[in-house]
C-alpha cells in the first residue's frame, strides 16, 4: 500500500464532494435569501481548499529524506493541518462578522421545500464523508485527514441545526438566521482552534501514550536475559515516522555477543510491531549480591523521602572499585534534579563511606 497515495486519492474524493456541496448549497441559499445556508456551503468551500492543501502537504511529506533533512519530511503533514485550521479559523471569523450584520439588520428569507430537499441532502452526504474520511484518516495515520473527517461531521450538526432554522421559519415565520449563524461561526472557530492545537502539540513534541510505553516496554522485558526496560523516548517525525531509545538491563555475565544477539532482535521487534526505530543502551546488573541488596535498600528507604523521585533503575555496585552508579527518575515537579541527586549521594556516602556514589537525573519522558 502507498500511504501518500491513498491520502492524496481521499483528499480528492473530499475535494470533490465539498466543492460540488459548497456550490448547491451557495445557490440555495442566495435564493432562498439565507445567510446559514450560504455560511453552510461557505463552509464547505473551505473544507474543499483544506483537502487541496492535504494534497499539497502529503506530496511533499513523501520526498525522500535527503543529506540536511536526514529524518524526511515527514512532519510537513502537520503544517498542512496547521494551515487547515488558520482556514477554518478565517472562515469562522468571517462568519461571526456576516452572522452579527444579520442579528443587527435581519433580512426576510424565503425558503421552499427544494431548499430544506439540499440542506438533508448535505447532511447525509457530509455524514458518510466524514465517517469515511475519519476511517481512512486513523487507517493511514494521517492527523490532516483525520482533521478533515472530524470537521465533516461537525458541518453535518450545523447543517441541521441550519435545517432546524428553514423548517421553523417556514412553520411559524422565525427569522432565526442572524442567532445560528453566530452558534455556526462559533463553531467553526471552535474547530479550527482544536485542529490548531492539535498540530502544534505534535510539532512541539508530545509524550508518548501511557498504553503504548507500557506495551514497547513490556514485549521488551518479554525477551530472555532483559530484566527490564527504562528510559524508553519515541520521537515524531511525521505520522508513522518514529524513532527513539531505551535501555535495558541485563546481567553484567552477559559477553558483547550476547547483547548484540539479543539488541538486534529487539530492535526488529520494535520496527515490525511498533513502527518505532530504537537505539538500545544497556545497563549490567549485579544487584543479586548481599552488599548491592544491602546499598539498593538503603537506597530506596532515602529516595522515598522525596516524592518526586519515581524510579531508580541502572543500579550498578562495583565492589572491586566499590563504586555505585544508578539512575533517578524525577517527575517534571523537581525543581532542582541536581541538587536532589547531590543530596542522595550525600546520604548514601554517609552511610557507606568506603563506597563512592553516582547519581544520574532522568526525566519521567515516558511511563
Amino acid at each position: 500500500m502507498n500511504r501518500n497515495r491513498e491520502i492524496v486519492k481521499v483528499s480528492i474524493q473530499g475535494a470533490a464532494a465539498n466543492v460540488f456541496l459548497a456550490a448547491v448549497k451557495a445557490a440555495a441559499g442566495l435564493m432562498a435569501n439565507s445567510i446559514a445556508v450560504v455560511l453552510d456551503g461557505l463552509n464547505n468551500l473551505s473544507d474543499a481548499f483544506s483537502s487541496l492543501v492535504t494534497i499539497v502537504g502529503t506530496l511533499l511529506a513523501g520526498r525522500a529524506p535527503d543529506r540536511e533533512h536526514p529524518y524526511g519530511f515527514g512532519r510537513i503533514e502537520y503544517f498542512t493541518s496547521a494551515i487547515i485550521s488558520v482556514i477554518v479559523l478565517l472562515a469562522g471569523a468571517g462568519a461571526f462578522k456576516e452572522s452579527v450584520e444579520k442579528v443587527m439588520e435581519p433580512a426576510d428569507t424565503n425558503y421552499s421545500m427544494l431548499t430544506l430537499g439540499i440542506i438533508v441532502a448535505g447532511i447525509l452526504v457530509k455524514l458518510v464523508l466524514g465517517k469515511y474520511v475519519i476511517h481512512q484518516g486513523r487507517r493511514l495515520k494521517s492527523q490532516a485527514l483525520t482533521a478533515s473527517g472530524t470537521d465533516a461531521l461537525s458541518d453535518a450538526v450545523l447543517s441541521g441545526a441550519t435545517l432546524v432554522s428553514a423548517i421553523l421559519n417556514l412553520a411559524f415565520g422565525w427569522n432565526l438566521e442572524g442567532m445560528l449563524g453566530l452558534i455556526i461561526s462559533i463553531f467553526i472557530l471552535k474547530a479550527g482552534y482544536e485542529i490548531l492545537k492539535d498540530t502544534l502539540d505534535h510539532l512541539i513534541g508530545l509524550r508518548i501514550d501511557d498504553s503504548l510505553s507500557h506495551e514497547i516496554k513490556s514485549r521488551i522485558a518479554s525477551f530472555p536475559g532483559v530484566l527490564g526496560a527504562y528510559d524508553l523516548e519515541v520521537h515524531n517525525y511525521g505520522p508513522a515516522r518514529n524513532s527513539g531509545s531505551v535501555h535495558i538491563e541485563v546481567a553484567d555475565a552477559m559477553t558483547a555477543r550476547d547483547i548484540q544477539i539479543l539488541t538486534r532482535k529487539i530492535m526488529r521487534a520494535m520496527i515490525d510491531e511498533f513502527g518505532v526505530a530504537l537505539t538500545i543502551g544497556i545497563y549490567a546488573s549485579n544487584k543479586d549480591t548481599e552488599t548491592a541488596r544491602k546499598i539498593r535498600q538503603s537506597l530506596r528507604v532515602f529516595a522515598k523521602s522525596n516524592p518526586n523521585i519515581l524510579q531508580i533503575h541502572g543500579f550498578y555496585v562495583d565492589e572491586t572499585e566499590h563504586f555505585v552508579n544508578f539512575d533517578l527518575v524525577f517527575s517534571f515537579d523537581e525543581k532542582d534534579r541536581n541538587k536532589a541527586c547531590r543530596d542522595i549521594e550525600k546520604k548514601m556516602k554517609e552511610q557507606y563511606p568506603d563506597y563512592d556514589f553516582l547519581a544520574y537525573e532522568d526525566l519521567d519522558y515516558s511511563s
